[in-house]
């Protein structure tokens, strides 16, 4: 088995900064994946004094980040009215990451249509597939000028379609960032395939887990972007589950994996349950059972 290394979101145990640094050390993770875009830690509250703190504390603990989150939200990078802000701070995510010494930026870029002359029902004067490619093009150029990879979270479509559209980006800049769990619950496709699909774009991982029962990405992700649409229970759609409790066949996704060369950093991220850090210790074991640690 590859030298994986298990990572945690420290926003997952719902406490400041310092002491999910704290819990995160103590379950046993090497590293954490930092949110910025607001909050305690977003990205344009960082002076140097402030780099200097978090790099302080991440040396304290033994830990370092495997990647900062950079998704603002909304409709991603589908829209040319938010792209006008969004490509900016992207661009400003990108200087942070590589300040607090990381090289990957995750992000969701919103749904790639399934059709690429798809008109985007809310701006009818341009195509959602083309300011998508317009927009991480241009923050994919200037991210691999720093030696940043901003990693697309799968799950709003199938492998093959973001493939392609990574392929039409063609930026050193993009690549994945490999949810398997959200693959199981927003589109109903196979992790395991979808690594070897997207293997030459993979360069973070999140270890999640997961139940879909009706699929429709675009509904769920709006509803994301939006706040909500009318009489919309998560629960009907998908069910997030600890660690080996879903969907997500571990055995197969972690050789996937490996068989692709991937040995970086399995970040475990839990957006929900009573009590995260019994969910998250249970993750970590879980993985370290699957690694051989």
């Amino acid at each position: 088995m590859a030298k994986f290394q298990i990572g945690v979101m420290t926003d997952s145990f719902k406490l400041p900064f310092e002491q999910g640094l704290e819990k995160a050390a103590s379950v046993g993770a090497q590293g954490i994946q930092l949110y910025v875009v607001e909050g305690e830690n977003k990205y344009d509250t960082f002076d140097d004094a402030k780099v200097a703190r978090v790099r302080e504390l991440l040396d304290r603990y033994g830990l370092v980040i495997s990647a900062v989150c950079g998704d603002f939200g909304g409709h991603g990078f589908e829209r040319t009215d938010e792209n006008e802000w969004k490509v900016p701070a992207s661009k400003a995510v990108a200087d942070l990451a590589v300040r607090l010494g990381t090289k990957v930026v995750t992000t969701h870029i919103g749904v790639v249509p399934e059709d690429k002359n798809d008109p985007l029902k809310a701006d009818t004067e341009c195509e959602a597939y083309k300011n998508m490619v317009s927009a991480c093009r241009e923050i994919g150029e200037y991210a691999a000028s720093i030696g940043v990879t901003f990693a697309i979270e799968t799950g709003p479509e199938p492998a093959e379609r973001l493939k392609a559209f990574l392929d039409d980006v063609n930026s050193k800049g993009f690549g994945v960032n490999m949810d398997p769990a959200n693959l199981v619950m927003c589109c109903g496709t196979d992790p395991v395939a979808s690594v070897y699909t997207l293997g030459k774009y993979i360069v973070h991982t999140h270890a999640k887990d997961g139940k879909g029962f009706i699929i429709n990405p675009r509904k769920v992700y709006t509803f994301f972007a939006e706040g909500g649409i009318e009489d919309l229970r998560l629960s009907d759609y998908f069910l997030e589950v600890p660690l080996g409790e879903g969907n997500v066949d571990f055995d197969g996704y972690l050789k996937a994996l490996e068989d692709i060369g991937y040995n970086g950093f399995l970040t475990i991220e839990r957006e929900c349950g009573a009590d995260p850090y019994a969910d998250i210790q249970m993750a970590v074991n879980f993985l370290k059972s699957k690694i051989g640690e």
